[in-house]
């Protein structure tokens, strides 16, 4: 279905509308939160990594809150199993049958905090979640909510006691951001309203109407010089000299879908090299690995993922046609 121009418009206003009430609780972080809510509308997962005290669980409540969906939080430790996350099977006495106990996997937007915490089978539990978007226990399939967004945060600081995300399961994530301090005016205003306490956020629209946005999202046109302008990125990333493994197909589709959001985000039907160029670094930059002399020169996947963009020439031509 193509989308058309009276839908990208209603989408535009949507859009702004759920991303001004989500930036009530999180202030001054307007590109981070359009940036998280193109992804969840993409069908995407977002990892951040922040540092603690930033307004990671605020922005994961806050969103839940707009969409009028339903929000949990699993705080990732050590010690913390599957069954914990995905839920069990219960013996009840009464009837002598197993009954399935769900765990808070079950939610709209699932807030993984300190996912590096967790043990590797831990975090391939939540992982295969993320992709089948179901749970099996005991044989029997459980789907998880409409839309499912989990939002995983990760502390780049302390690294004791953590088990780093391997790369297959870091392409998982649609985008890698970070919220980062607030402004001078921001953190004032945050100061003055602290003896307040906790807000709630107001919800702006119905759960469904996430859906309807997500499939607006597909029908935007991509033209063909904006598929050759995604390949060569791609392309660039597993040819430079600092990558040892670059962009999987995984991220190329990621970078597309996600444009093409991005683009009615804006109000158009069509997607641009701007749309591409604006979020390819948070999309891509998670997703290679750098050579370990890069690394030890202090080079950053984010630096390269940068580099490629100024290096490969974005089409010249009107993407709309």
């Amino acid at each position: 279905m193509t989308t058309t121009p009276e839908q990208a418009a209603w989408f535009a206003d949507s859009f702004s509308r759920i991303a001004a009430n989500i930036e009530t609780a999180i202030l001054g972080k307007r590109h981070v939160v359009e940036l998280v809510l193109a992804a969840a509308i993409s069908g995407g997962h977002i990892l951040l990594e922040d540092v603690p005290g930033t307004g990671k669980t605020a922005l994961a409540r806050a969103l839940a809150q707009t969409i009028k969906g339903v929000n949990s939080r699993i705080q990732f430790t050590p010690d913390l199993l599957p069954g914990d996350i995905t839920g069990i099977e219960v013996y009840d006495q009464r009837t002598g049958e197993f009954e399935f106990s769900a765990g808070p996997v079950f939610a709209n937007v699932l807030l993984a905090d300190e996912i590096n915490r967790a043990s590797p089978k831990t975090q391939s539990a939540l992982l295969e979640v993320m992709e089948e978007g179901h749970v099996t226990v005991a044989g029997r399939t459980h789907p998880v909510g409409q839309p499912f967004i989990v939002i995983a945060t990760q502390n780049p600081i302390e690294q004791a006691g953590t088990y780093r995300l391997p790369e297959a399961q870091l392409d998982r994530f649609m985008v890698k951001t970070s919220i980062g301090y607030p402004d001078d005016g921001a953190m004032h205003t945050i100061l003055s309203g602290a003896a307040d306490g906790v807000r709630s956020v107001e919800g702006v629209v119905e759960l469904d109407v996430l859906s309807t946005m997500t499939a607006m999202s597909r029908g935007v046109y991509v033209n063909p010089m904006i598929f050759d302008y995604v390949t060569r990125i791609v392309n660039a990333s597993r040819l430079a000299s600092e990558v040892r493994l670059g962009v999987s197909v995984r991220g190329a589709l990621s970078l597309t879908r996600l444009a093409k959001t991005w683009a009615i985000a804006q109000g158009r039907v069509f997607v641009t090299p701007d749309d591409v160029t604006r979020i390819a670094v948070a999309a891509l930059a998670h997703r290679i690995v750098l050579e370990p002399d890069a690394e030890f020169d202090g080079v950053t996947a984010e630096q390269v993922i940068g580099k490629i963009l100024l290096d490969v020439p974005a089409p010249k031509e009107n993407a709309q046609a």
